[in-house]
């Protein structure tokens, strides 16, 4: 039987250099995530955000990223889960990338926002309408008796909504993360990784090599 502690993997693929990456972190991002996607990396988009309980415990949980631009990085939740109360409660968040076919992870950590009304609706339309439908059905961290309450539910939605617009629940909307720091993470060998940071000093993007 193999022993967790002799799981290990030699990283050998590629380098990071200071003279390989471009001025802009997003843009850096694109590069790295348009490769992500080439590679045919399952959910490239997946990402893990970390939260802040009210008692000041972390909070992590698998979510999907569905836009970024220079603004940030935007995904969608119910704002009266877990993690939508602890956002509200504490604005701040972490997302971790992890792209193992290609030794790669992306840290990003930041303050939030809520995205606007208009641009939540217009992405929710775009979205599946069992997705839509979902977005109602569950009131999302909340306990209940068992699956069948889900699927009741959901039913009795699309009989209401059959040939009916669906419309955005208020409760429901997009989170943007507003980085402060991006760190790209290439794996090498003898674990002495390359860690670049870039970080927002005085609104100009620094980048530093961190010691792995």
């Amino acid at each position: 039987m193999t022993k967790i502690a002799d799981l290990r993997k030699n990283y050998a693929q590629a380098g990071l250099l200071e003279s390989d990456v471009v001025a802009n972190p997003y843009q850096q991002f694109k590069l790295w995530f348009d490769q992500a996607i080439a590679a045919d990396i399952l959910e490239p988009n997946a990402m893990t955000v970390a939260t802040v309980t009210a008692e000041g415990k972390p909070s992590a949980r698998i979510v999907l990223l569905k836009g970024f631009d220079d603004r940030g990085f935007v995904f969608y939740t119910n704002y009266n889960s877990q993690k939508g109360t602890e956002l509200q409660n504490c604005p701040y968040a972490a997302l971790v990338f992890l792209w193992g076919d290609l030794e790669r992870q992306v840290r990003i950590e930041g303050k939030v926002e809520f995205v606007s009304e208009a641009e939540a609706t217009g992405y929710f339309h775009s979205r599946p309408v069992s997705s839509q439908l979902g977005a109602w059905a569950s009131e999302q961290s909340v306990i209940i008796d068992d699956r069948s309450v889900l699927e009741q539910k959901l039913q009795q939605l699309a009989t209401e909504y059959q040939n009916r617009e669906i419309p955005k629940p208020p409760h429901w909307g997009g989170v943007r993360v507003i980085p402060q720091e991006i760190e790209f993470w290439q794996g090498r060998p003898s674990r002495l990784h390359d860690r670049l940071r870039y970080q927002l000093v005085a609104g100009n993007w620094q980048i530093d090599r961190l010691a792995p």
